[in-house]
Parts: structure tokens; C-alpha cells; sequence
């Protein structure tokens, strides 16, 4: 995959309470998605826009919830969750500021 496309597999980092314990066990780092790519894509992705190694990848689909607005019930949209565990040695820390 060119540069372009790496640049499009990933949508945002998940930043929450649960992803920070599993970053900081584990050395997990959480990221939302595009729907339509795979694990190596990821890792690749990872890889190149972090400058780090990746160890493996596991993917969640997740669904989209039922809303109210109103009156009128909606959906938010179904999307992609991507863990990401890191080899020793490597971290990215998205709460520093360059």
C-alpha cells in the first residue's frame, strides 16, 4: 500500500479509561477504523504513521446503538475497533504534546 492509503486506514485513536489500563498492562493501543480493511493493513498502517513494531492486531466489529430524537428513533453507525499490541520497548502516548 502506497502512503496515501495507510493514511486512510486509520479513522482516530480511542482514548478512554479501559484502553489506557489495557495500554498500560498490556501494551494495547486502541484505534477506530476503516470498516473495509484487514489486520495487515492495520499493522502496516501502525507501522508507518508511529514508527513503531507491531506485535499483532485483533479487530472488533462494533454495532451501531439504537437513539432517540424526539420522536423519531435512529442509529449511529457500525464501525471497526482495532487493538493493537505493541513490542517491548515501543509506546505511543497520544496525551504528550510534541
Amino acid at each position: 500500500m502506497n502512503p496515501v492509503e495507510l493514511m486512510k486506514v486509520i479513522v482516530a485513536p480511542r482514548v478512554t479509561e479501559k484502553t489506557n489500563r489495557a495500554a498500560d498492562s498490556a501494551h494495547y493501543v486502541t484505534f477506530k477504523v476503516n470498516r473495509d480493511v484487514g489486520k495487515l493493513a492495520i499493522k502496516k498502517a501502525v507501522e508507518h504513521l508511529f514508527e513503531v513494531q507491531v506485535d499483532s492486531v485483533r479487530t472488533i466489529n462494533v454495532k451501531g446503538k439504537v437513539r432517540r430524537f424526539g420522536r423519531v428513533e435512529g442509529r449511529t453507525k457500525d464501525w471497526k475497533k482495532a487493538y493493537v499490541k505493541l513490542k517491548p520497548g515501543f509506546d505511543i502516548n497520544f496525551a504528550e504534546a510534541e
